[in-house]
């Protein structure tokens, strides 16, 4: 009875075996993705196609401890998943190791992040659901900002851009809807959040990527 207890759907140890995994089949399926159409091309070499699941999974777990460790825990699998399907695929060259590294570390902390955001949005309580809201809008208008403002990919960084206007709106109906106070606070500091998020991959991801 304890053995079938302790592998019960709901329990932590379930709950995050199962996001570590979908992470390790993100992380492959962006591999084996990547190139083989113009319409995945991009979607599977994008910072928020990976760490927007990691809201959805915050949404989706009833504690808040642990879905903010279910979102941390995705993404350092998700490279895990990625770099391993390289280094099978042969295309693990010498530098791929400390990438690894500095990816695994940025999304642990945009997991932790993400994770907090998409439980608070459904759970929390208090203007900090609009909040939360925004922080997960952010992170498909600031790579909006970063393929258009940092690669001049304008057609890319258009499609970002309207997809994370469409996001914020959806979520701002959602809180508006749920009975959230302060609802408009989610699309009134979306764009303040994708302007920062830009300047932090602009002046930290990016610098970091370009030393190793």
């Amino acid at each position: 009875m304890a053995s079938v207890t302790a592998f019960r759907r709901d329990t932590p140890l379930a709950v995050l075996a199962a996001t570590i995994a979908f992470g390790l089949l993100l992380g492959w399926a962006t591999y084996a993705l990547h190139g083989t159409a113009p319409l995945l091309d991009r979607a599977t070499n994008s910072v928020s196609t990976w760490i927007i699941w990691t809201a959805a999974a915050g949404a989706l777990i009833r504690g808040r401890r642990l879905a903010v460790w279910a979102g941390a825990l995705m993404m350092p699998a998700t490279c895990g998943g990625y770099y391993t399907a390289s280094t099978l695929g042969g295309t693990f060259g010498s530098g791929g190791l400390p990438a690894a590294a500095v990816w695994s570390f940025a999304g642990l902390a945009g997991g932790l992040l993400l994770g907090w955001a998409g439980w608070t949005v459904r759970r929390g309580q208090g203007d900090l659901r609009p909040v939360a809201g925004a922080v997960i809008t952010t992170v498909v208008l600031g790579e909006g900002l970063w393929l258009g403002l940092g690669l001049h990919y304008w057609t890319d960084a258009t499609v970002f851009l309207a997809v994370g206007a469409l996001l914020t709106a959806l979520l701002t109906a959602y809180l508006a809807r749920a009975g959230a106070h302060r609802y408009w606070l989610c699309p009134a500091l979306a764009p303040v959040g994708g302007l920062v998020f830009y300047l932090a991959e602009k002046g930290i991801l990016d610098g970091l990527l370009g030393s190793v």
